[in-house]
């Protein structure tokens, strides 16, 4: 009997246990709904107070548009303009902004570019103006440099006059001789036994001696004939020739073989010049 009387007191205590746990969720609910129903009150209200606030927005709107209409007929009367003309007036309004708007954009373009323009232009004249100094510099270096190989020039006495005479004894030092200026000089090369126009002159080689750098030469200037005989290599051969008889030179710088030399004939600035070939 014991058993048994247990029995119905344990069922007894988990039935009040489901009836306790019931209770607490309902009363739950109960809350959660009242707080719900609570928010919901709120959120319709703020609802309503926007409906309420658009409603007078579009009165607004409403009255606006009208004064604004009233406005624009009363403009129109007074110009005598139609509404389409006042909109079209308004369009080109609106045209003529953005115009301008693209021209001042245009011009701050325009003024940038200009600005990177005169920038490149200074860094160039910049450069320019360090080449003009480096060019300077170069033409001084060879003033100078022209001005020693001129010093080493040698000079010698003709065989005619007492004067020295500055001669070149090779092609580039003839050239230095052209830098001055003051004469005429024509390069040639005889062959032996063969008579050849140098400048306003003829001459012809004779004979030749390698060993002793010595040579016999003919020269032919206004019908006349001027030998040098037996004369040495670099050694100024003078002559007078033109209608104002002028000191004429030649100097022979190399005997290349028994039957060639080579040198140049140096004439005055205001000789005659030879004709051109062909004439």
């Amino acid at each position: 009997m014991s058993e048994l009387d247990d029995a119905p007191r344990t069922y007894s205590g988990a039935l009040l246990a489901v009836i306790a746990i019931s209770l607490l969720a309902a009363i739950a609910g109960l809350v959660w709904c009242s707080t719900l129903g609570s928010r919901l009150s709120t959120q319709q209200a703020e609802l309503a107070d926007a409906n309420q606030q658009n409603a007078k927005l579009a009165a607004d709107l409403r009255e606006t548009d009208a004064r604004l209409r009233v406005t624009t007929d009363e403009l129109g009367r007074s110009l005598g303009l139609t509404q389409k003309q006042l909109d079209q007036r308004a369009q080109e309004l609106v045209r003529r902004e953005q115009a301008e708007e693209a021209s001042t954009k245009q011009l701050l373009s325009a003024q940038q570019q200009t600005a990177q323009q005169v920038s490149a232009v200074s860094t160039d004249l910049t450069s320019v103006k360090t080449d003009v100094g480096g060019v300077k510099t170069d033409v001084v270096k060879t003033q100078n440099d022209l001005a020693s190989a001129m010093s080493q020039l040698k000079s010698m006495r003709g065989d005619l006059t007492d004067t020295q005479s500055i001669i070149a004894r090779n092609h580039d030092e003839l050239v230095l001789l052209e830098h001055r200026g003051d004469r005429n000089y024509y390069e040639f090369t005889l062959d032996k036994g063969r008579k050849k126009p140098v400048g306003t002159v003829s001459m012809e080689l004779r004979k030749t001696d390698q060993k002793r750098n010595r040579f016999t030469l003919d020269i032919f200037a206004d019908d006349k004939t001027y030998e040098k005989k037996d004369r040495n290599v670099n050694e100024p051969l003078q002559f007078y020739s033109g209608k104002t008889p002028e000191l004429y030179e030649v100097v022979v710088n190399q005997i290349n073989s028994k039957n060639e030399i080579s040198g140049y004939l140096s004439t005055p600035k205001n000789a005659p010049a030879p004709a051109p070939t062909g004439q």
